[in-house]
This record gives C-alpha cells, structure tokens and sequence, in this order.
C-alpha cells in the first residue's frame, strides 16, 4: 500500500517538519505512525514531498524528515468536472467521496429545479463546508495529492456559461421522449474539459434540458439501467477515465 497521505498548509524547503494539530493527531494516535514509516505530505493543490517519520511525540505530535524535493502533480488530461444536483440527505456526501476516490477533478453542485434538497443561508454554507470537507478527506484516504475542487452553488445559467466553454459537454439523461447517446461511445477530446451534469432524483428538466442543449451539451446514457443521482456521477466519471486513458 502506498503511504498515508497528510495534509500542510505549506510545504517546507526545509528536510524535516512537525505535523501537529488535527493531521498530528490523526497520524500520531489514530493511524499509530511510528520512526521509520514513510508519508507523503501535500497542499491538497499538487504540490506534495515524501518523507520518514523520525519521531511521535505525545498525542498530536509527528515529526517527519528526510523529505525530498517538493514536486508537482501535473493537472490530468482532459479534466472532468462533475456538475452534480443536489441529493437528499447525505447523499451529497456520498457522491462527493465516491466521486474524488475515483478520481474527478472538479464538482458544481447545482441547485435544480426538481431538487428537494435547498442550500439556503447558514444552512447552505453548512452543507458546501461538508462538501469541501469530504472531498479532502476522500483525497486523503484515496492517496490523491491533487484534491477536487468543489465550486460555490451554481445556478442553471451558471452550469450552461460551464457547458458552453467545454471542449465536450453532456447531459445524463434517459427519456424515451428524447434521444440520447451512449456515452460509453460518443467521441471525446483528448485534452481539454469534459463537464458532464448529474440530474436530481426527478430528472433534468425539459426547461433545464433545453437550455443545456442550447449550450452546446450532448445529451447522454449510461447504460440500461437508471441511475441514482448520488452514484451516476462516480460511474460515468469511471467511464471517462478508462476511455481517455487516464486510467491506463
């Protein structure tokens, strides 16, 4: 298994830190580091060193040396950004780690208009919170060194202005009412941006689907079967990456 990855505001020239704090105690007493084990330090933004823990002190106290040169994660090609409507529940959460465990590179929840779930006031700054959060931790526990970034709420104008800057935009959608492509075969770019929308438990509406399509998006299936909106962006975001060999 590769080695735990731990997260620091900045990364040092120097060839030892201390980590401390909330990552110090996860690595001290939760995962029970010890002198001698690597790790891998990043900013969650690309920039990421490997080192050996030297010493634990106490509870919340490791310090780590021998680090090497800071390196940088290049950004993949093409990059996918998952527009995802929003769930119910935690399931928001769900589709977040899922979705940075694979390996997405941005999410844009999007309040549609057959969402149930509102991201209103306190509460909707409570909620984009443990969105950002989960995709840090889901980076962490996924060995990532390049987090996704999870955008501020975007309206339906806002996620058409994404689609229309793509160099590939599509919509999953199944309707017999409306024809739509597989998406396991449509054509992708090699490089570029690839933004796909996630729809609500209660679909895309038409209003919504037209604007989308408006904009230049393709309107796409995944397969057979429907979908929940919480594990269709984590299967098609599987999908892209196998096809445009970022998973190779």
């Amino acid at each position: 298994m590769t080695a735990p990855v731990f997260v620091v505001e900045e990364l040092p020239d120097a060839p030892e830190l201390v980590l401390d704090g909330p990552e110090g105690r996860h690595a001290v007493s939760v995962k029970r580091l010890r002198t001698g084990e690597e790790v891998v330090l990043t900013d969650g933004r690309g920039r990421w060193a490997r080192g050996v823990v030297r010493a634990a002190e106490g509870k919340d106290r490791l310090v780590v040396g021998g680090l090497d040169p800071v390196r940088e994660e290049r950004t993949p090609a093409p990059r996918i950004t998952v527009v995802q409507a929003l769930p119910k529940g935690d399931r928001g959460e769900v589709a977040v780690e899922t979705m940075t465990e694979t390996g997405v590179d941005a999410i844009v929840p999007w309040q549609a208009g057959r969402c149930i779930t509102q991201w209103k006031g306190d509460r909707g700054l409570k909620s984009l919170a443990k969105w950002r959060g989960t995709a840090r931790e889901a980076g962490k526990q996924s060995r990532r060194v390049l987090f996704p970034q999870v955008a501020d709420l975007a309206t339906t104008k806002q996620v058409a202005a994404l689609l229309a800057a793509a160099d590939f935009a599509a919509v999953l959608h199944e309707d017999r009412d409306h024809d739509s492509e597989p998406l396991a075969t449509v054509e992708l770019p090699g490089e570029g941006e690839i933004v796909l929308v996630v729809g609500p438990e209660g679909g895309v509406s038409p209003e919504e689907l037209a604007v989308f399509t408006a904009a230049g998006a393709r309107v796409c299936r995944l397969g057979p079967t429907v979908l929940r909106t919480s594990t269709a962006g984590t299967a098609a975001t599987a999908l892209l990456l196998g096809r445009t060999g970022r998973w190779s």
